[in-house]
């Protein structure tokens, strides 16, 4: 649990670091300087654009498409993620038994748990670290898509179905749907853990709850681009979930029937 909560504090870090690189409301433009924005902010802002020039200036199909684009670009490295979870969740039940059986504080019987624990992983090819570098990796990208959308002057001017891109959903439809998409996407993580994770439900199931709220909340005061975003990037995750990880899990829960 110690290390699930350094890794989130990392991340929370480095969203912070990022999102800190320049100011949200300074336009990007081909004067911007600085390598967050040459690099990553600039590059994805003339994505929109031209996208956007291909379909008579549609900003708000240009931000449907990239984002698709952008999810699809990320898909291996979300594949490579869950496939790590699915791993460290199969070997659960052996972890457990590990932590039981060197349940002393001593600092002897710690250095044993970490070397029985390291030899399970090795025996098991698990990397216990291989699922945080996919989300360092991505955190950047879509950060700066958020910069892209947010800082792209264009974007404000326009209007997609019912609402001004630069102004938030007047009928809180983006909102909601953004908020539900989460908390589906939430919930289908969830359902594939284990029971030897119980331990972690009461902050699993905070998150199940707060994160929709969070995003909900947020996409009702910042501008429709934004929401729409989160629209577009939760329904893909989404069925991200219901096809390449639920096949995943079921592979496993036939596995583990078939050892029965």
């Amino acid at each position: 649990m110690r290390k699930k909560v350094l890794y989130s504090a990392t991340l929370i870090g480095i969203l912070s670091l990022l999102a800190g690189c320049t100011q949200v409301d300074q336009e990007i433009t081909d004067e911007s300087t600085g390598i967050w924005n040459v690099w990553f902010v600039r590059p994805l802002s003339d994505l929109l654009t031209y996208v956007a020039e291909l379909f008579n200036e549609n900003y708000g199909l240009s931000i449907v498409l990239v984002t698709i684009l952008i999810r699809l670009v990320l898909l291996p490295l979300n594949v490579k993620q869950l496939k790590s979870s699915k791993a460290m969740q199969d070997i659960q039940p052996e972890l457990q038994k590990v932590r039981e059986k060197y349940s002393s504080k001593d600092a002897k019987t710690q250095q044993k748990l970490q070397q029985e624990t390291m030899e399970l992983f090795q025996k098991n090819g698990v990397n216990p670290l291989a699922g945080c570098l996919p989300v360092i990796v991505q955190m950047p990208i879509l950060i700066a898509f958020y910069h892209a959308i947010m800082r792209t002057g264009e974007i404000k001017e326009h209007s997609f179905l019912w609402v001004q891109l630069g102004e938030p959903d007047p009928y809180y439809i983006l909102p909601i749907i953004a908020a539900a998409a989460t908390f589906l996407q939430q919930k289908l993580m969830m359902s594939g853990t284990t029971q030897t994770q119980n331990s972690m439900m009461p902050q699993m199931t905070m998150m199940l709850y707060m994160m929709p709220i969070m995003i909900g909340v947020f996409a009702i005061f910042f501008p429709a681009a934004l929401s729409l975003y989160w629209v577009v990037g939760n329904i893909f995750m989404v069925l991200q979930t219901l096809f390449i990880r639920k096949p995943m899990m079921k592979d496993k829960d036939a596995n583990t029937g078939g050892n029965k």
